[in-house]
């Protein structure tokens, strides 16, 4: 059972983007008009919950980042599964003992829509420690659909990357390691309450200019680079260096805390601490491996 925790599928090959679709201006405005659709209300923690805290909901996403990199899920099944949960948790007021199978089950519904080899029940359950069972993930499942109103096409940063990166004037060689970088900036936001304040495109915008600042791309371009950024999106100017910042900051706390030779959070434990006190000590995988 343990080896079949630690053993991911293998990475099944994506067809590439299509340059006519990334090269229409329709396709990005089209996802522009949608985004705010699928926006979770930035309130309801003060709102809604009674129970859940931020600090649960950021225990919560760093157990689920390790389990979709553990399973060597696509860049977007996190993202889209801390969407659901944003989205569920904004509607529905629930205990906290339900907080890690509301993961589990978002998780499920995102490796679905985003995978071709989904995660599947059994090996969400061995996440948990088989602290839930397989039939209260499938009944959860119906549940989270209903609430969600089957409407889980979520609009998520990561899908606006290629069409920001392609109307950017970066070297061939450096779009996919701006892309890499860029996706790992989007993680590092999902488990943080705070960023759910901006719209993706925001989120999408801001991580690509946080690493192109991060690599020095283009060392004497920076305010013309974040307007030409902003003017992609059609993003106001001070909200998007606001965001880049706040995306930039989180990443020095995030490798400060790594340096600290503090353990991650287990996979197969519960999701948040016993306590407030808990200090949350995980870091997304992929930022590690970025040397800015």
């Amino acid at each position: 059972m343990e080896l079949l925790c630690a053993e991911g599928p293998p990475r099944v090959p994506r067809a590439g983007q299509d340059p006519q679709l990334l090269g229409d201006r329709r396709v990005l405005q089209n996802l522009l008009n949608q985004e705010e659709r699928y926006t979770p209300r930035v309130s309801y923690f003060q709102c809604v919950q009674k129970e859940i805290k931020p600090y649960m909901r950021k225990m919560l996403a760093f157990w689920m980042l390790e389990v979709c990199e553990e399973q060597k899920c696509e860049e977007e099944v996190f993202p889209l599964a801390m969407n659901y949960v944003d989205r569920y948790l904004s509607s529905v007021q629930m205990r906290k003992s339900h907080l890690q199978l509301l993961g589990a089950v978002c998780m499920l519904l995102a490796s679905k829509l985003r995978e071709t080899m989904p995660l599947t029940v059994e090996k969400l359950c061995i996440y948990t420690d088989n602290s839930i069972t397989a039939q209260q993930l499938l009944d959860w499942e119906v549940l989270v659909l209903q609430k969600l109103k089957w409407d889980l096409v979520s609009v998520i940063a990561n899908d606006f990357l290629p069409h920001i990166l392609h109307q950017l004037p970066l070297p061939k060689d450096k779009v996919e390691l701006v892309k890499k970088h860029a996706q790992t900036f989007i993680a590092l936001c999902a488990t943080d309450y705070t960023f759910t304040m901006y719209p993706p495109s925001m989120i999408a915008t801001g991580s690509i200019g946080a690493a192109i600042h991060g690599l020095s791309l283009f060392p004497h371009a920076g305010e013309a680079l974040t307007e030409l950024l902003a003017s992609i999106t059609g993003t106001e100017l001070d909200c998007l260096k606001a965001c880049q910042e706040q995306i930039e900051a989180a990443l020095a706390e995030s490798l400060k805390q790594g340096s600290r030779s503090q353990e991650y959070p287990s996979t197969k434990t519960s999701a948040y601490p016993a306590s407030e006190d808990g200090n949350v000590t995980s870091t997304p995988t992929d930022v590690t491996d970025i040397n800015l």
